[in-house]
């Protein structure tokens, strides 16, 4: 049976509003103090947004199962710059990913194990000392563990 309701803590604010079925939450949000969404169900699945709370800027936004990240995901910087976007086991980075400078240039792409860069492409930019826009490439080439 589905049923819509919201869920307010002991002070009143909205902790939770959406469906649930045979009394688990299925299809819905559930908010922080501030009122921002800190996840989302959608058939019963978890999509979590986390926000960095001075800038109240996104952080994260993706799947979680069990309280971590597992699955896809994207990884902010606080003014919402996007700097990795991939895929995600046990909290960690896993399988196929893209890295991302401050200023949106592609870093590395490939694959992640345990959390750590594993094989792929890895491209390297230097800026200009006084110019910052003066962006020049480095390196391009192949990246396998911590080797180039």
């Amino acid at each position: 049976m589905t049923i819509k309701e919201k869920e307010r803590n002991i002070n009143g604010r909205l902790e939770y509003e959406g469906e649930y079925i045979n009394e688990k939450k299925w299809n819905g949000k559930g908010y922080d103090e501030n009122g921002n969404i800190i996840y989302e169900l959608i058939n019963g699945n978890i999509k979590v947004k986390e926000y960095y709370s001075y800038w109240n800027t996104l952080k994260f936004g993706g799947e979680y199962l069990n309280g971590k990240k597992n699955g896809k995901g994207k990884e902010y910087l606080y003014g919402n710059q996007l700097i990795f976007e991939g895929e995600y086991i046990n909290g960690k980075r896993n399988g196929k990913g893209k890295k991302y400078d401050y200023r949106g240039n592609l870093k590395f792409e490939g694959e992640y194990l345990n959390g750590i860069k594993w094989i792929g492409k890895i491209t390297k930019y230097v800026y200009g000392f006084y110019n910052e826009d003066n962006l020049k490439l480095k390196f391009e080439g192949e990246y396998l563990g911590n080797y180039f």
